[in-house]
């Protein structure tokens, strides 16, 4: 307590309150709470004591202490929407999302036009996956207030989740009218105009984000500047930025330096993946052959929960399987050490629906980032990193705040049970010529960008009677590909767009396609792995990053590497030699057809051999007590 501030008078709890509060805004909180005390002394239900003390315990952590004094408060004095919001914040926080909800929901009864509560409200209907209701929340805040910027932006997030874009890139605009320097609107607007190939900006906008990058500023998601960023140490600087604002370490980890002595090596994976998805497209296979007399394997699934062939087939694979999408960070966390648990395998990092949180918390004593994100973690996060010598060349250790553990082949596993439908569809049932060449590319939409465009539509300029195909997406995408191709010549009718079916059978309509054109800074995954999988054979472009390299870490597994190349130039060239020339392509065809049952790529026990090398690698260093360090598995 300073010498101007006055001594407590317990005669005089007005004069207190008063003084607590201008003692709080400056930022003295021992000397505040003294005097909100002072205040309950003579006073026990006085709201805004209750109220702004149970903020100070809130900040200290105890969240038990200052619940009990918003009950109070709320108990005393009913017509306080603001402690309802406080205690719906902080029920939030401790995943009660219905606890939460009932809160707000209060405040709204109170004060029907708290922009705050309908804020709030509208948050926790997204995560309740009632997003129509949201949607309705966020609107109805508009119309209160117009120009409550926040609205704006979760309506766009919301949006962006329901796949409706363009009407996210509208809502991004109504918050840089008000906000012009709000970062993640920009991001936002950013990724949601990639998504339907809108480029009226995007070398400006590129420039200006990796820019800001560079200079620490969170200003986009890790996993989403891997599409116009090839500079692996903005995107080091990228993910530590965000994930500092995201999560805090704990000053004290669950797990705090003991050595487990157990029978088996105890393997728990982390995944809201756990069904049809690219993720477990390619793992499938390894959780189902893990050898059970060395490894004793658990899941833990976040959300969303979708019982498909995928889940129910992971699932089976798994002796226990934990389904926590509704609980906490903190608890699930619990749940690990409880268990023991050696090594900690997040297959998620930094994409759509990740829990770093649960990390963060430090639950076991080797943690090891792998598949999901294609780059690194901030530290204390992941102890390893599981890549390659292509996607991690010798001297990229320094963008990794991970150890690096590189694989002797491909870092990417391989699901040597994934199905082709029997079945392929005629050209024209997939109303492709019937003699024109076929260029294809199943990337997702955000991963075409225009200096990789460019090339394409040189190439259909330079082959006659050729197309390109493409996955449909949004009908404006289409319409703006379409419009793209246009502006540069070339017919929109030569653009052919594949509707989403089964994998099985989109995996047998590749057998229609002639060559796989993959895009660039960011390559072709999961989706490369399908092309040559079915035997169609794929041309990349190798850049810097993790992520600009997994095709060609791919390839050079398979035994393809004179069809990587390291400049767009030398990538159109080649595209154009092999549809210029049938025979080499068809001796190209016939070549990887043996090389799928002959080389490492697509043999899961290989892949599944060295992953537990590695696993092994890691867990004796941490039983002879050495700290991790990074190490190549042998072939």
């Amino acid at each position: 307590m300073t010498s101007t501030t006055p001594p407590i008078d317990l005669a005089d709890p007005g004069a207190n309150l008063r003084e607590a509060v201008r003692l709080h805004r400056l930022g003295q909180i021992d000397a505040a709470e003294s005097y909100y005390r002072a205040v309950l002394e003579r006073l026990p239900a006085e709201p805004d004591s209750l109220h702004n003390l149970g903020l100070i315990l809130q900040a200290r952590g105890d969240f038990a202490g200052a619940m009990g004094l918003w009950k109070a408060c709320v108990d005393q004095n009913p017509q306080r929407p603001g402690t309802y919001n406080a205690m719906g914040g902080l029920l939030a926080r401790l995943g009660r999302l219905g606890d939460a909800l009932a809160a707000h929901e209060q405040a709204l009864v109170i004060a029907p036009e708290d922009v705050d509560a309908l804020n709030s409200r509208g948050n926790l209907l997204v995560r309740l996956g009632r997003s129509l209701e949201a949607l309705a929340s966020y609107d109805r805040i508009i119309a209160i207030k117009p120009d409550y910027a926040r609205a704006y932006l979760n309506r766009a997030g919301l949006l962006s989740m329901l796949g409706r874009s363009a009407e996210a890139v509208a809502s991004c605009q109504s918050v840089l009218r008000l906000e012009p320097q709000n970062d993640a609107a920009q991001s936002l607007k950013f990724r949601e105009q990639l998504k339907i190939c809108d480029w009226s900006d995007y070398g400006s906008t590129a420039a200006a984000l990796e820019q800001r990058i560079l200079t620490g500023a969170d200003v986009d998601l890790p996993h989403a500047m891997l599409a116009y960023c090839d500079d692996p140490e903005a995107q080091r600087i990228c993910a530590e930025a965000h994930l500092r604002k995201r999560v805090q370490i704990p000053v004290q980890p669950l797990w705090s330096g003991e050595i487990y002595r157990h029978d088996k090596i105890r393997v728990a994976y982390v995944s809201s993946d756990f069904r049809n998805h690219p993720v477990a497209h390619l793992i499938a296979g390894l959780l189902e052959r893990h050898d059970s007399e060395r490894f004793e394997i658990t899941a833990y699934a976040l959300g969303p929960r979708l019982d498909d062939a995928y889940r129910q087939r992971i699932q089976t694979a798994f002796p226990t399987f934990h389904d926590v999408a509704q609980v906490s960070d903190l608890e699930v966390a619990r749940m690990i050490r409880s268990a023991e648990t050696d090594i900690l395998v997040d297959l998620n990092g930094l994409t759509a629906n990740c829990r770093p949180g649960i990390f963060a918390h430090r639950p076991a004593p080797i943690q090891i980032n792998y598949l999901g994100h294609p780059g690194t973690l901030e530290k204390g996060l992941a102890d390893y990193i599981l890549a390659d010598a292509i996607v991690a060349p010798r001297g990229a250790d320094a963008t990794f705040s991970e150890q690096l553990i590189r694989l002797p082949h491909s870092y990417q596993v391989n699901d040597d049970r994934k199905r082709i439908a029997g079945h392929t569809p005629s050209r024209d049932e997939a109303g492709l010529p019937g003699d024109g060449f076929v260029f294809a590319c199943f990337n997702a939409n955000h991963k075409i960008n225009p200096p990789v465009f460019d090339v394409w539509m040189r190439l259909l300029s330079a082959v006659p009677g050729s197309v390109l195909w493409l996955l449909e997406g949004h009908e404006v995408m289409v319409r703006n590909l379409r419009a793209e191709a246009q502006a540069r010549g070339v017919s929109p009718d030569r653009l052919v767009f594949a509707p989403k079916v089964a994998l099985e059978d989109h995996l047998a309509r590749h057998k229609l396609a002639d060559l796989f054109l993959d895009t660039a800074p960011y390559n072709a995954h999961t989706t490369a792995s399908d092309a040559l999988w079915a035997g169609l054979p794929l041309v990349t472009c190798a850049g810097r990053g993790f992520a600009a390299r997994v095709a060609a870490s791919l390839l050079t597994a398979l035994e393809l590497p004179e069809l990587v190349t390291e400049r767009l130039e030398a990538y159109e060239a080649l595209a154009l030699d092999l549809a210029r020339d049938p025979e080499r392509l068809a001796a190209l065809r016939d070549k990887l057809s043996t090389l799928i049952k002959t080389t490492p790529l697509f043999d899961t026990d290989l892949s599944r051999n060295h992953i537990e090398a590695a696993f092994i690698g890691a867990w004796e260093r941490y039983q002879r007590g050495e700290p991790p360090a990074a190490f190549d598995v042998a072939p």
